[in-house]
């Protein structure tokens, strides 16, 4: 099931192409538009920015997901996997996989692009692991939330509103401007939505800004995201393929 995920990803280039083209085109934006009027104590822009850029990319590339799980329910793929010796709990794992695989691929593409424009990390390669496990962490539990998404849509044009969601969450973080220029009403969600923590624990191992108890904060906050969401797709599934 994960290679016909992946073939389905390399036989529609242009789904990839849009996956990277805007986080790509976010980062130029702001590092050469808005990069010289911003003021966050210290370094570069390009340097603090990254980190959120690289969770966007993420992020809209996991919430995909919910599209090309609500077109394989609603074309009627699933009746015919259903006849075939195939376990239940694939379909949807092999949708998971193929978003994990497909993302960090584009993440490593965004990172490239970072470098070649002066993202300067100083991270070895310990931290570098960690960084691409908590994000790995991050891509799972959105795409287990987004196969939710697409199991309850009435079509994928429905599902597509995900991705939007998913987009919109990380301009509300630490990701392009500190918390602590935002309005009073808006900085305390800024400063405890779940976004937050791992965009801190990213810029931390990549830049060596400090880290505090982000680190155990993402990993709480996005390891419930994905029991919470594995456990609910498994029972929306079996609910739309009920006979």
């Amino acid at each position: 099931m994960t290679a016909r995920n992946i073939r389905h990803t390399v036989r529609s280039p242009d789904a990839l192409i849009s996956t990277l083209a805007l986080p790509i085109m976010i980062l130029l934006m702001f590092v050469y538009v808005f990069g010289g009027a911003m003021n966050v104590g210290g370094g570069t822009f390009v340097d603090y920015v990254v980190p959120g850029i690289i969770l966007l990319c993420a992020s809209f590339g996991a919430a995909t997901t919910a599209v090309s799980v609500s077109v394989d329910i609603t074309e009627g793929i699933v009746d015919r996997f259903r006849t075939m010796a195939i376990s239940r709990s694939s379909f949807l794992t092999g949708h998971i996989t193929e978003s994990l695989l497909r993302n960090m691929a584009a993440t490593a593409i965004v990172i490239a692009v970072a470098l070649a424009i002066g993202f300067r990390p100083t991270a070895d390669p310990l931290r570098w692991l960690a960084a691409a496990a908590v994000l790995a962490l991050v891509v799972v539990a959105l795409s287990w939330l987004s196969a939710c998404f697409g199991l309850i849509a009435s079509s994928p044009e429905a599902a597509n509103g995900f991705t939007v969601f998913a987009m919109f969450i990380p301009y509300i973080s630490s990701a392009f401007v500190p918390p602590e220029t935002m309005p009073s009403w808006l900085r305390g969600f800024a400063e405890h939505q779940p976004v937050t923590p791992v965009i801190e624990t990213l810029r931390g191992l990549l830049v060596g800004t400090p880290i505090g108890e982000s680190a155990l904060l993402a990993v709480l906050w996005w390891g419930a995201i994905a029991v919470v969401s594995y456990a609910t797709a498994q029972v929306l599934f079996r609910r739309r393929t009920r006979d």
